[in-house]
């Protein structure tokens, strides 16, 4: 195998693994915050912040994409926008699409929600905002693994074509 497709997948798989770790550190977080008690608001800040985490995990593989086959990260002050609805798009000759527009969709409430957390303090955390965002995190999860394993089939193709001589 060529070695930059082996990094590219190690990298998408790694990159994954933390995507995943933080969505279940949100999610039973969240489980323990609805037994009540003294500790219910300290569980659902842990389950608020795990949920950034998640986003922001999902937001770092953008952006090494992004730097790999585009070779420019968005800029601006709604470059977390546009990293978003990048990844939805072709760009020829060099990928496909990374994500499906609703893989997308499902991913701008937990951009939306970022902002929430860069810009409030915990004692504003909504809980029902966070168990709706909780409550997605397993089919966004599932959407986006099968996007990315999308995008890694994309990889191994590309692999072949490098390692076939040329015609």
């Amino acid at each position: 195998m060529i070695p930059r497709y082996q990094v590219y997948r190690e990298k998408i798989a790694t990159e994954f693994a933390s995507i995943r770790r933080a969505a279940d550190k949100a999610r039973q977080a969240f489980q323990n915050s609805k037994r009540g008690g003294q500790d219910e608001s300290f569980y659902l800040d842990s389950a608020a912040l795990n949920a950034y985490g998640f986003y922001t995990g999902v937001e770092r593989l953008f952006e090494w994409l992004t730097r790999e086959f585009d070779e420019a990260v968005p800029g601006g002050s709604a470059w977390h926008c546009e990293l978003l609805e990048r990844m939805t798009i072709a760009v020829p000759d060099v990928r496909p699409a990374v994500i499906r527009v609703t893989t997308r969709d499902a991913l701008e409430e937990y951009l939306r929600f970022r902002h929430i957390v860069r810009n409030s303090c915990a004692c504003e955390f909504e809980s029902g905002r966070i168990a709706d965002l909780v409550n997605s995190l397993p089919q966004v999860l599932q959407d986006l693994e099968a996007d990315l394993e999308k995008f890694r089939e994309f990889l191994n193709a590309a692999k072949r074509a490098d390692e076939s001589p040329e015609q």
